[in-house]
């Protein structure tokens, strides 16, 4: 069994058994013609659970044979054009090199003597983003698994820093838009905060906070004798891809001395864009800042970060064990990425993102960024003026939330449904991933667009299957509802 095991002495078959899974994942790659072949959970449990473990295979071509039809044959594609769903991107090629490199070293990003130059790496890059954020000299962060942990974190330091200047944890309270991630009610719940702890604040027509509402609620908070913790601005909404007034809000916060985190994990590809930089402006004024590097920095999950702009509320999550990060190392200015993390072992997810910018530059990246957000615009142009549907709003990023319409009259009921059957058609057919959410009760569809391969001939196509279906479904069924006109 130690032959398995990664050595000097085993170096031939790793490079045979790496090669062997490339090769498969290429050849599949290269046939892959639709993003989903459409299977069933029903139909796929089967073939897993017929997999017994306790029987090994014996190789690795044996297993990935296996592989491909237990995983690989109806594996959900980012890569494919009509792949419109949720936020997954198809990734850079030079960071799945770092994922080889990161997995066979399984540097460990916790302490110096587990990772080395690792650590310097990631904190290099922690540098560069909070200078593309414009967060000043003291700022710091660290690596994490994704948006919903960095919002963790940075609503953790929120808290702390509340609670030391004596604010009653009873009475703290987060304030963010309705538009905003689930995380932020998710987190508040993990840090122990009342049920009634997050403030949800109205969005205009474009879907983005109104700093009015905040100014009202901010003082509400004072004559209630509550205090706001944090307020919770997102750049690049899950649902719309809208970008709060990042100015005004934070104007808002330094008068009223409230933390400012910016929830930009959807929106921080604009870091690199030569075009749409500004449409940050703003953010620079954050205290703390997600950035999700695995959305629009086209990284493959998971590459992600927390940044603060004071790093001294990084102490907030510092914990130390002798066996691991003693108080001396700090006094010795051993550098260990536990004290800032949430997490204790964690992969060297940095890499990737170091290899992109060594590779295609930041200019790059931004400028494939840049191509998505000109075809959702593109996009948004032709669903406006097809009489077949309704657009919600024009994009700031790239997502497009739509419903069809039928030409005559129906329920809204059976439009929600006639909805929901054309997303589910198209997957099950295999021709497109498209998502789905409410807008006021309703059911409307979702493309995400992330992939710079796709065209809008590929958009206009899925949009065309979407209507088919949505008219067959409407056709063929009947409630007794009252009928209404679908405008």
């Amino acid at each position: 069994m130690r032959s398995h095991l990664l050595s000097d002495a085993t170096t031939e078959q790793y490079r045979r058994s790496v090669a062997e899974g490339v090769e498969r994942v290429a050849a599949t790659l290269a046939a892959t013609d639709r993003p989903f072949t459409g299977i069933s959970p029903d139909a796929l449990a089967p073939r897993v659970d017929a997999v017994d473990l306790d029987q090994p295979l014996g190789d690795t071509a044996a297993a990935l044979e296996e592989l491909e039809s237990v995983y690989l044959r109806d594996a959900v594609y980012f890569h494919h054009p009509r792949y419109l769903a949720h936020l997954n991107c198809p990734v850079a090629i030079p960071a799945i090199a770092a994922e080889a490199v990161l997995s066979a070293v399984n540097s460990s990003l916790d302490t110096w003597d587990q990772s080395a130059g690792a650590t310097l790496i990631e904190r290099r890059l922690i540098d560069w983003t909070a200078a593309r954020i414009g967060l000043g000299p003291a700022a710091d962060g660290v690596f994490t698994s994704g948006g919903t942990q960095s919002n963790l974190q940075a609503l953790l330091l929120a808290r702390e820093e509340a609670v030391g200047h004596g604010a009653d944890p009873a009475r703290l309270r987060i304030l963010t838009s309705e538009c905003g991630h689930f995380s932020v009610r998710k987190s508040a719940k993990l840090l122990g905060l009342s049920a009634d702890a997050v403030i949800t604040l109205p969005c205009d027509r474009d879907r983005r906070m109104q700093p009015a509402a905040l100014a009202r609620e901010l003082e509400q908070c004072a004559r209630d004798g509550l205090v706001p913790m944090a307020v919770v601005a997102t750049a690049g909404t899950t649902d719309f891809g809208s970008i709060d007034p990042l100015p005004a809000l934070a104007a808002l916060c330094a008068r009223h001395g409230v933390w400012l985190h910016v929830d930009a994990a959807y929106g921080c590809g604009l870091l690199a864009s030569t075009t749409r930089r500004h449409l940050l402006d703003g953010i620079e004024a954050a205290d703390s800042v997600t950035v999700d590097y695995h959305k629009s920095f086209f990284q493959p999950v998971s590459s992600s970060a927390v940044l603060v702009r004071d790093r001294g509320t990084l102490r907030h999550a510092t914990y130390h064990s002798d066996y691991l990060n003693p108080r001396r190392a700090a006094a010795e200015r051993i550098p260990n990425q536990v004290d800032k993390s949430l997490q204790t072992t964690r992969r060297f997810d940095a890499l990737k993102l170091w290899m992109t910018l060594r590779v295609m530059g930041a200019d790059g990246v931004g400028a494939l960024f840049d191509e998505v957000l000109d075809l959702a615009d593109a996009a948004w142009t032709a669903l406006d003026a097809d009489p077949r549907f309704e657009v919600v709003v024009r994009p700031t990023l790239s997502t497009l939330v739509f419903r069809w319409l039928p030409s005559g009259i129906a329920t809204p009921s059976d439009i929600d449904r006639a909805n929901l059957h054309a997303r589910q058609a198209v997957s099950a057919a295999g021709q497109a991933v498209v998502a789905a959410t409410k807008v006021r009760g309703s059911h409307y569809l979702k493309f995400t667009l992330l992939n710079p391969n796709t065209t809008l001939a590929d958009i206009t196509a899925v949009l065309d299957l979407l209507a088919g279906h949505a008219d067959r479904h409407l056709a063929t069924t009947t409630t007794g509802e009252t009928l209404v006109h679908a405008s």
